[in-house]
């Protein structure tokens, strides 16, 4: 029970990574808001999640709204402090990745995947961040950044730069709220089998060369995210801010 009582959003959690690290912070004895993006769609996916976490005696909380809406962190934050009583985590795990070349970029994908995946987080981290400094207790703040921050792909030039964002803004974070108790770090997923990545990982040959290149010698997986996440957002961390922690097989390291 890492996070027994603790009070945690996390965004894009109706499935995949979001999703599993929701559910592991419930299982570790968290309260939990989900934050979704309110499609047709995803409600089953969100109604079932509630209902797992219920299962496990926590509360949990569903809002769905848009991550690029700069509002969103806000609803998230007020929510959580209507129904739960607080934040003491917050994730920021919402993304989009729709791969395309660079040289023909629209630029509404463009837009769509700034918005979503740096714009959005930012106003929501604050959001959280400023409920954390009035509550006077510190906090963590935990955004799911990737390998695509330190590394290159040519159908995600709009993509990487997001993550890259994202990164930077837990190093930043991490001192502009380090005198409040917040810690702020960076989760670096490498290739998870998701839904976001399952259309590119349907080519056989693409799927086998990643595999072929990780030391674990398998793709991730969501669960895979949902330890290291609970290290971060627990006390065990309590020493831990501005980190970045690859959670990618040695994918990474691989040059071969």
């Amino acid at each position: 029970m890492l996070l027994k009582d603790k009070r945690v959003i996390v965004t894009g959690a109706s499935r995949g990574i979001g999703r599993a690290i929701a559910l592991e912070c419930a299982r570790q004895g968290a309260d939990v808001v989900i934050g979704h993006s309110g499609s047709e769609s995803s409600r089953a996916q969100v109604q079932a999640l509630v209902d797992e976490i219920e299962s496990l005696g926590r509360r949990a909380v569903e809002v769905g709204a848009d991550a690029a809406d700069p509002d969103t962190g806000d609803k998230l934050v007020e929510a959580a402090v209507e129904r739960i009583g607080g934040v003491d985590v917050f994730v920021n795990n919402a993304g989009i990745c729709p791969f395309h070349s660079f040289l023909d970029m629209p630029r509404e994908i463009y837009y769509r995947t700034v918005d979503t995946n740096l714009n959005g987080a930012y106003f929501a981290v604050q959001a959280a961040a400023r409920r954390m400094k009035e509550q006077g207790s510190g906090g963590s703040i935990i955004a799911v950044s990737s390998i695509s921050a330190l590394v290159g792909g040519g159908m995600q030039t709009h993509y990487t730069p997001t993550k890259a964002g994202l990164l930077s803004l837990m190093q930043s974070c991490a001192i502009a709220l380090g005198p409040y108790g917040i810690r702020c770090n960076a989760l670096l997923p490498g290739t998870i089998a998701t839904d976001i990545n399952q259309e590119d990982l349907a080519d056989e040959e693409k799927r086998a060369r990643m595999i072929g290149r990780t030391p674990l010698g398998r793709l991730g997986r969501p669960e895979d995210l949902a330890g290291p996440a609970v290290f971060l957002a627990s006390d065990m961390a309590g020493y831990v801010t501005g980190a970045a922690l690859l959670v990618d097989g040695g994918l990474f390291v691989n040059l071969q």
